[in-house]
């Protein structure tokens, strides 16, 4: 991945996309021309700006897809190239993911047609109404958080407690955008944006990109790449009926696209959360990260208080969540943040992620939600590990 940067600060898309795409093949000491196909994700940009990102490697004339599955764009860019790979198709593929972002809270691209969320906006609305003053997201994932603060009674402070987390493992990642500490006074002063959300626990909009080759063991071996980290399971789950029917804003986020893809990794894997030392999770709004603790079962549901008070989602704890800092600390340049996940976690595999490190990692777990909605669970191995 390149570091990411506040919007306005960075090059154009095309140069982010291009220097991700060159330090993966770089990486894996392999030349363009080695790639059997490429899976370019982007949420805000024209059609085939993966071929405009590309081209500067030179056009060699393989197939580019260019993917756009909102905030989970680029672990759904990553889970093309692994089945394009694990299909026997081609034996190499490049998945990468960029974005060039305005300042401001996300809107929707187009004002003269429906939105493709209109069936989440209108089970919004018949549950907690609409505030024309909130940003629509902030609405969606403050209006979850509330929802758990209603079932269990927990003090809506705890939420703040993951950004002083995300900032402090932010300090050590020179890829992220905000890496001063921020005290829990700090988080709970800044301004309110919607239910319990204040505005330091909200993801920036920044910009950025990464890249990942994936490829089978005998490419790797054949041309001597670094392959000691496998893709051992990937899911791929969208909304089910829970989505639209619970009367619930967590469904309405995605909690049960969450449960559902893990369960599907854990199952293929043979393995349990129990076994997770280490996850890069889509802690957009940090009632998601709290929320994603349980629908990934790092811990029992109504135990997310206690996990985080404890400091089970921490280093010295259960399981590291987020090293890089986060959303909450890196940005999210929407079609970047899935395949910089992924970069966080092959290092932390390969024992190369510094002070961030992990100690005896062998599995690693990664989440990546977006609404309207899609939710990707990867799950990583270390081999011979």
């Amino acid at each position: 991945m390149v570091p990411f940067t506040k919007p306005r600060e960075s090059g154009s898309y095309v140069d982010l996309g291009e220097s991700a795409a060159r330090a993966a093949l770089a990486d894996a000491g392999i030349d363009y021309g080695a790639v059997g196909q490429a899976y370019v994700g982007y949420v805000y940009g024209d059609s085939t700006s993966g071929q405009a990102a590309l081209y500067g490697l030179g056009p060699t004339g393989i197939p580019i897809v260019n993917v756009n599955n909102n905030c989970s764009t680029g672990s759904s860019a990553l889970f093309l190239a692994r089945q394009a790979v694990a299909s026997g198709v081609v034996d190499c593929a490049l998945a990468l993911g960029f974005e060039q972002m305005t300042p401001g809270a996300l809107t929707d691209a187009f004002a003269d047609r429906i939105s493709p969320l209109f069936r989440h906006d209108k089970t919004q609305r018949g549950i907690q109404g609409w505030d024309e003053t909130a940003p629509p997201n902030a609405q969606f994932f403050g209006g979850a958080g509330q929802a758990y603060v209603d079932e269990f009674g927990i003090d809506p402070a705890v939420f703040a407690r993951i950004s002083v987390k995300a900032r402090r493992h932010a300090a050590n990642n020179p890829y992220a955008v905000f890496r001063d500490p921020i005290t829990l006074e700090d988080v709970l002063a800044s301004p309110v944006i919607y239910g319990p959300l204040t505005r330091l626990q909200c993801c920036p909009p920044t910009c950025g990109a990464a890249a990942a080759i994936v490829c089978t063991p005998e490419f790797a071996r054949a041309h001597a790449c670094d392959g000691q980290v496998r893709i051992k399971a990937q899911s791929l789950v969208t909304d089910t009926p829970s989505t639209f029917d619970a009367d619930d804003m967590r469904q309405v986020v995605g909690y049960d696209m969450t449960v559902e893809a893990a369960r599907q990794v854990y199952e293929a894997a043979g393995v349990g959360p129990e076994d997770i030392r280490v996850v890069e999770l889509h802690d957009c709004f940090t009632t998601n990260e709290f929320l994603t603790y349980e629908a990934l079962g790092l811990t029992p549901h109504g135990t997310a208080e206690k996990f985080v008070l404890d400091g089970d989602n921490t280093y010295g704890g259960r399981v590291v969540t987020n090293p890089s800092g986060g959303l909450l600390s890196k940005g999210h340049p929407l079609g970047a943040t899935g395949l910089a996940q992924c970069a966080e976690l092959v290092w932390q595999l390969r024992g190369v992620a510094e002070a961030r490190q992990v100690d005896d990692v062998n599995l690693a777990l990664q989440h990546n939600l977006g609404l309207g909605g899609a939710c990707v669970v990867t799950l990583y191995e270390k081999i011979g590990a």
